[in-house]
C-alpha cells in the first residue's frame, strides 16, 4: 500500500525538535507575564467575512493566500493571522467592558497559501500579543520594549525599523499625492497593484514585483505628509524609545501588508535567516475594533514567526540544551520482576521523576542497549535475587558508579536524595 506523505507547505516537528519549540514558547510566555499579558486561545477557523473586513479586501492575504471552504451555513477560513480572531473574541466575550488596557498574548498556528521557502510555509506558527484600550505613544513604546526584551531573551540580534502610516485623514490626503505620482506609469504596474491603485495605493510601495518596486522607488513618503496629531504621536514615540535606550531606524517603506494598521508600524529585522529577514512585525490599529462592530477602541500588537525565530537562533548557534531524558530506566528479568518494576516506576512518577520500564519483551542485553540509547540518567536492574532480597544496585550512567539501594517502602524518597546529591556534585564540578 502506498504511503500517504506529509502535505507540501507543512512540517512535522519531531520529538528531537519539539523540545526546542517548547523552550522558545516558555521563554516568550515568561516575558509576556513580565509585561502583564495574559494568554488567549482562539479557534483555528472563523467566518471568512471576519478576515475580509479586518485584514482588507486589497491585501495579498485576502486576494491570494487564504484557505477557505464552503460549509453548510457559511464560508469558513483557516486563520491567516492572529489579530482578527483575537479582537473578535475580545468583542464577543465582553473584554472591552473590563479595565483597560487589556493585554493579551497568543501562541498559534496560521495558514497562508504562499510560495513555500525557508522560513515560509503554508502552515506556520506565531507568538503574538495585543494591547487594547491604550492610545498614548507610551503604549507603542511598551509593546516595542516587550519585543526587544523577547528577542534579547532568545538571543536574536535584530534591528528595529519604525514608521508611521498616519490616520485615515492624513492618509487620505497622502493617497491623492501618491496617485498623482504613480499615475503616469499606472499601466506598467502588476495586476495586483493596478487593483490597489484606487483603494490602497500605499500597498504598491511594498509590492514584491521588481517593476512596481522600481516605479515606487522615489515616491513621496507618508512620513512627509502626516497630520499634526500623527506627527506628534510619532515624535513622542521616538523620544520614548531613545529614553529607554532602544535603538531604531526610521524606514518609510514599512507600510505593513494588512489594511487595519494606523500610525505606528514596526519590524525587527535579522540578517541571520536569509531573504525572510523580518522576525517580528506589528503596529497600531486604532480603527479595527470599531470596524469589526465593537465600541471604537485604540489597540496595537505584534506577531513573531516561530519558524523564523528558531531558524535565526540555530544560525547563531544558540545552545538549546539537550532534550529531557529518562531519569531512571528499570530493567526487569521476568513477569514478577516487571510488575514490581511498574510499581517502582509509578512511585517515582508521583514524585515528579521520569521513570520507564521494559515494555517490549526484550532480553537483558537488549534492555541494556535500549537504556544506553535513551540516555537515561540512572539504571536499576530487577532480577529474581533483587526481588527476593528487596535490594538492588543503582547505576549512575554518567559516572558508572553503582550503589546499593533498598527497594522497600520509601524507594522514591531515597532515589530523590541520591538524584539531588549527584546533581549538586556535578554542578560543583
Amino acid at each position: 500500500m502506498e504511503l500517504i506523505t506529509r502535505n507540501k507547505g507543512a512540517e512535522d516537528i519531531l520529538p528531537s525538535e519539539s523540545y526546542i519549540w517548547q523552550k522558545v514558547e516558555q521563554a516568550a510566555a515568561g516575558v509576556a507575564r513580565l509585561y502583564g499579558f495574559r494568554e488567549i486561545r482562539i479557534p483555528t477557523f472563523e467566518k471568512t467575512e471576519l478576515f475580509v473586513r479586518s485584514v482588507g479586501e486589497t491585501t495579498d492575504v485576502v486576494q491570494k493566500e487564504m484557505w477557505t471552504v464552503k460549509g453548510r451555513e457559511s464560508t469558513y477560513t483557516l486563520r491567516p493571522e492572529g489579530t482578527a480572531g483575537t479582537i473578535r473574541a475580545v468583542i464577543q466575550n465582553g473584554l472591552l467592558n473590563e479595565p483597560m488596557p487589556q493585554k493579551i498574548y497568543y501562541n498559534l498556528s496560521a495558514f497562508r497559501h504562499e510560495n513555500v521557502q525557508k522560513g515560509r510555509l503554508w502552515e506556520f506558527h506565531q507568538f503574538g500579543a495585543e494591547m487594547i484600550g491604550a492610545a498614548a505613544p507610551a503604549a507603542d513604546a511598551e509593546v516595542i520594549a516587550f519585543v526587544r526584551e523577547l528577542l534579547d531573551t532568545l538571543g536574536i540580534p535584530a534591528k528595529l525599523h519604525i514608521n508611521s502610516i498616519g490616520c485615515p485623514e492624513c492618509r487620505s490626503k497622502y493617497y491623492t499625492i501618491l496617485r498623482e505620482y504613480l499615475s503616469p506609469r499606472r499601466e506598467e504596474l502588476c495586476d495586483t497593484c493596478r487593483s490597489r491603485f484606487d483603494r490602497n495605493p500605499m500597498r504598491i510601495i511594498d509590492c514584491k514585483s521588481e517593476i512596481c518596486r522600481s516605479i515606487a522607488k522615489d515616491a513621496p513618503m507618508i512620513t512627509d505628509n502626516l497630520c499634526d496629531e500623527c506627527r506628534a504621536h510619532f515624535d513622542e514615540l521616538k523620544a520614548l524609545l531613545e529614553a529607554m535606550g532602544i535603538d531604531y531606524e526610521i524606514d518609510p517603506k514599512i507600510v505593513r501588508g494588512l489594511d487595519y494598521y494606523t500610525r505606528t508600524v514596526f519590524e525587527f529585522i535579522s540578517d541571520k535567516i536569509g531573504a525572510q529577514a523580518t522576525v517580528v512585525a506589528g503596529g497600531r490599529y486604532d480603527g479595527l475594533i470599531g470596524q469589526m462592530g465593537g465600541q471604537p477602541t485604540p489597540a496595537l500588537g505584534f506577531a513573531m514567526g516561530m519558524e523564523r525565530a528558531i531558524l535565526a537562533m540555530k544560525a547563531l548557534g544558540r545552545d538549546f540544551g539537550e532534550p529531557d531524558t529518562c531519569d531512571l530506566f528499570i530493567a526487569s528479568m521476568g513477569a514478577d520482576e516487571q510488575r514490581f518494576a511498574a510499581l517502582l516506576a509509578n512511585s517515582l512518577r508521583r514524585e515528579g521523576f521520569r521513570a520507564e520500564t521494559e515494555l517490549c519483551g526484550r532480553g537483558f542485553k537488549a534492555q541494556m542497549k535500549y537504556a544506553n540509547k535513551t540516555k537515561c540518567k540512572y539504571l536499576l536492574v530487577i532480577g529474581s535475587s533483587e526481588l527476593e532480597t528487596g535490594s538492588a544496585k543503582l547505576k549512575n550512567m554518567a559516572t558508572g558508579e553503582e550503589m546499593p539501594v533498598d527497594l522497600k517502602d520509601g524507594f522514591a524518597e531515597r532515589f530523590m536524595d541520591i538524584f539531588n546529591a549527584d546533581r549538586l556534585a556535578a554542578e560543583l564540578g
